[in-house]
């Protein structure tokens, strides 16, 4: 089979005409013409780092979704639903890959759970790591966000990091903000990348210090401006990744808007291509080809590089997209998942007033970050939510035991009525909520605990839910109508007076306990820079919402 176009090479950094030529798979020559169509041929293309289920699609939806956008390899730690089910769930996660063409490389998640402070639904220890890795199935160790373990020499960190260095596969770091002595021994560990570099200066100390560089721009952190640079700096060291990505941002493109974005900053284009292909290759040993005789027959057809337009995507010598379809079925999907909570009545989630002050979790729009408040608890009862203040009521409900729901209170989400909640609540999936009254908050609540997962709005006017029936934190649906549905219940949340872009999004890292500076766990509020839980009300240390 013959293909005509203009051939980008990324290794000898020409673009010219040319015919490839495909055999059983492989590239069988690449052969320079006088005259050619004017699409582009160039290397198909590779998120080197992302949780799929942040999607909230299976990995074959996933897939199905990515290579309409000329992505044919995926690097993926699957730690969310690790979370929820263990090892079990990577094997899902891995079995719900095998029949797609997507090369999607599994990582073993490093960190499950993410710490020892909350109640996840299962525990991935170093037997279980050496375990998967010996089974052959996954080809590096994912995140190793424990990065104190790793420079203080946490005994059970080090079996996993041995494990790892033992089968000679990656290591993949997690280390926001690392510099000096602790990231030389984080990265004398065997340690090889980083995806969290927030700017310049620590991405460039951590590539003098021997790492890759994962430039991230996904839909709950961005960096791509601040770390464009290190691809004029060291093309042969970087890589580019999404890390979180929603489904509505798939729906609009994946690594593509990346590489056109580069292109359109007047970064070199062979550069911009290396860095969203052939490094991610390289660095996961991923069986890709980049357009050389030999080479798997991996290429994407786009109609400019500025633009990035995918016309088609092969994968193997075999086209999967063919600019209209996606030319593959995702099969059968197993809804597997772990409930045990039972509904909740409003009495259970009253907050009596116990002091004068309440500690506070201020959210802000479009970052996984937040901020605290000291405010008055008021003189009820009953410290109850104040949205004409923005001060609304945070509610987790542990779902893996049938424990009492932790309360608190928050600014941020601009609700005026209703509530909302969802069981994707990064890294543990309890449920999590917030709202404007109990009765509310409590439905949306319910309404999960129902369906076995997903996400809810309670208000006057109804509720609604989208069920995410595999682990919680999953769809079976395709991402056409799984981002509408997103969309559609997003917009009911703004309806009811947010002014956050992804109130969904945003209220899912509230009860991430690792990322600054006060967050919510279901045990109560945590102070992310002591790294301990702290009392709901100031007056009282010793209050009962304090958990030790």
């Amino acid at each position: 089979m013959n293909i005509a176009g203009k051939i980008i090479d990324v290794h000898k950094k020409r673009i010219y005409p040319g015919i490839i030529t495909i055999k059983a798979g492989k590239i069988e020559s690449v052969t320079e013409t006088e005259e050619s169509p004017d699409h582009f041929i160039m290397p198909g293309l590779a998120d080197a780092h992302v949780h799929i289920e942040s999607s909230m699609l299976v990995p074959s939806h996933f897939a199905e979704a990515a290579v309409k956008h000329g992505t044919v390899a995926v690097v993926t730690d699957p730690h969310e639903i690790a979370n929820v089910l263990g090892k079990e769930g990577v094997d899902f996660m891995m079995d719900n890959a095998e029949d797609v063409p997507v090369k999607i490389i599994f990582g073993a998640p490093s960190c499950v759970p993410a710490t020892s402070l909350e109640s996840a639904g299962a525990k991935i220890g170093s037997a279980e790591i050496k375990e998967l890795i010996e089974e052959g199935k996954v080809k590096f160790l994912a995140e190793m966000m424990n990065f104190p373990g790793v420079i203080y020499n946490d005994a059970e960190v080090h079996l996993k990091l041995e494990a790892a260095r033992n089968a000679g596969i990656p290591i993949d770091g997690h280390a926001p903000g690392l510099t000096g002595e602790e990231l030389k021994k984080y990265i004398s560990a065997g340690i090889t990348t980083d995806h969290e570099c927030s700017s310049l200066e620590e991405a460039l100390e951590k590539i003098s210090g021997g790492m890759k560089i994962l430039i991230r721009e996904g839909s709950a952190a961005r960096n791509l401006e601040v770390l464009a640079p290190l691809i004029s700096y060291y093309p042969e060291r970087v890589m580019l990744c999404t890390d979180d990505f929603h489904p509505e941002a798939l729906l609009r493109g994946h690594i593509n808007k990346l590489v056109a974005r580069l292109i359109s900053m007047d970064y070199n284009i062979f550069d911009v291509i290396r860095v969203a292909s052939l490094n991610t290759y390289e660095h996961y040993r991923i069986n890709a080809g980049t357009l050389r005789p030999g080479d798997p027959a991996d290429f994407i057809i786009v109609d400019d590089p500025k633009t990035m337009n995918v016309l088609q995507t092969w994968i193997d010598g075999k086209c999967v997209f063919d600019g209209e379809k996606v030319l593959f079925s995702p099969g059968e999907i197993i809804k597997i998942n772990k409930f045990k909570c039972t509904r909740l009545l409003p009495d259970e989630i009253r907050v009596i007033n116990e002091g004068r002050k309440i500690n506070l979790i201020v959210a802000r729009n479009g970052e996984i970050t937040t901020e605290s408040d000291i405010v008055q608890a008021g003189e009820e009862e009953f410290v109850n939510p104040r949205p004409e203040d923005d001060i609304l009521k945070i509610v987790v409900k542990e779902r893996y035991n049938d424990k009492p729901p932790a309360m608190a209170f928050i600014r941020g989400f601009g609700m005026k009525q209703g509530a909302m909640a969802t069981s994707v609540a990064h890294d543990s999936h309890n449920i999590i909520a917030v709202g404007t009254n109990d009765r509310d908050i409590v439905n949306a609540i319910n309404m999960i605990v129902d369906a076995g997962g997903g996400m809810a709005v309670a208000s006057e006017e109804g509720t609604e839910i989208l069920e995410l029936p595999v682990a919680g934190i999953m769809s079976d649906l395709p991402v056409t109508e799984m981002a509408s549905r997103y969309e559609k219940l997003s917009e009911r949340v703004r309806s009811l007076g947010s002014r956050l872009d992804a109130p969904f999004m945003t209220l899912s890292f509230m009860a991430l306990l690792v990322i600054p500076k006060m967050k919510m766990s279901h045990k109560g509020l945590f102070n992310v820079l002591t790294f301990k839980h702290m009392p709901l009300f100031v007056s009282d240390p010793y209050s009962k919402y304090r958990i030790n």
